[in-house]
């Protein structure tokens, strides 16, 4: 198993982490099989969502004697009520919720407590007005929770949360038709059918400035809906028009800016299995690039997606690193010190292209690498 930073949390986090949908599976018997099976194979961290009191409470179980083995990642507003599920913004309400949920995971302190779902502006104005973040930091200060979170499926939402500086982990929707969409307080936009029904260009420009934001500020983001809910696996329901693989979707959510972990939402341990094999996989198999560029109904024509097609460089140049520094740059008004300094540790730099071009001949997506090595040289004075 790979680990991978969780922004500046000090945290170390298996790239393949749990999603807790699968856990109810058998009577609440699966919970148990997929932790076994997740220690036994190296993943530490995962994300509980749900209010459910019978989940929490096989978590609990499940979790005895081996607490310190995984990281948590638990939603505050996620409560449970009438016996049912309620996103919460009550603060009596979202107190009691984390009451109960440290009561039934027999823990005394929550790795990341996530402030759960939050798709719509005003809703983040009501997480501050309400009282909920400065509960948030109430909770962190007591040491009940290490660190605060916040889960959305919306980049403009995210980025304002991101930009306040309350927030060090991001729990997003990632995958590689959910990137095509602009932001939307309804959540459903993202899987409509409609929205996919002309060809489609290039990675929305807000997705790209939040994962670009949440790289240079170095906050980890722990990805959801990485298979579409399992339509892009398949070739009749995925919004492009042809399937890709488990292993192609986790490589490209892993090669985001910013992003730490995919949370794999496993109804099954050979579901889970299936996503852990990820880590043996040949490049080969975890190449999402050519199934990109192939895509009937979709085109990242002129747009760089870290693939590495573009090598072998004949000077070696790292170009998915010089040009995602690049962007990464563009994206802030002042060029980050610490974008700087991590160019300036490559072990080569964009002024030694000698401009023969072959990296473009081999590029899936037609970038003009020639005139970003161009670029990068101007902004970073090598």
């Amino acid at each position: 198993m790979n680990y991978r930073d969780l922004g500046a949390t000090g945290l170390k986090v298996s790239e393949i982490a749990m999603g807790c949908e699968g856990m109810t599976e058998e009577n609440y018997a699966m919970c148990a099989k997929l932790f076994d099976f997740a220690e036994e194979n190296g993943i530490n961290y995962f994300d509980l969502y749900a209010s459910d009191p019978e989940l929490r409470s096989a978590i609990g179980h499940t979790l005895k004697g081996r607490r310190e083995k995984f990281i948590i990642q638990s939603h505050l507003c996620s409560v449970w009520q009438d016996g049912q599920y309620k996103r919460s913004r009550n603060l009596r309400e979202v107190k009691a919720g984390f009451d109960d949920m440290m009561r039934l995971l027999q823990t005394d302190y929550i790795d990341v407590g996530m402030i759960h779902y939050c798709d719509a502006l005003d809703d983040w104005n009501s997480i501050i007005n309400n009282g909920i973040l400065d509960y948030a930091r109430e909770l962190k200060a007591n040491g009940l929770i290490h660190h605060i979170g916040l889960s959305s499926h919306n980049p403009e939402v995210a980025l304002k949360a991101i930009e306040s500086n309350a927030v060090e982990v991001l729990m997003f929707s990632v995958n590689p038709c959910y990137d095509l969409q602009p932001a939307s307080e309804d959540v459903e936009q993202l899987w409509a059918d409609e929205n996919y029904a002309s060809h489609l260009t290039n990675m929305n420009p807000e997705r790209e400035k939040l994962y670009e934001t949440c790289q240079r500020m170095n906050v980890g983001v722990t990805v959801m809906k990485c298979f579409g809910g399992g339509d892009l696996l398949n070739a009749e329901l995925s919004p492009a028009g042809a399937a890709l693989t488990v292993n192609q979707c986790i490589a490209y959510a892993l090669s985001r800016p910013a992003v730490s972990c995919v949370l794999c939402g496993a109804h099954s341990v050979e579901q889970l299995r299936e996503c852990v094999e990820f880590e043996n996989a040949p490049e080969s198999e975890r190449d999402y690039a050519l199934a990109l560029a192939s895509f009937p109904k979709i085109s990242w024509e002129g747009h760089c997606m870290y693939c590495s097609h573009c090598e072998p460089c004949p000077v070696k140049i790292d170009i998915a690193s010089v040009t995602k520094f690049l962007n990464l740059a563009k994206s802030a008004k002042n060029i980050p010190e610490t974008v700087r300094e991590h160019y300036a540790v490559l072990e080569h730099h964009a002024g030694e292209c000698i401009g023969c071009g072959s990296c473009e001949k081999r590029c899936p997506f037609g970038v003009k690498i020639r005139d970003n090595m161009k670029e990068a040289q101007k902004v970073f004075g090598l």
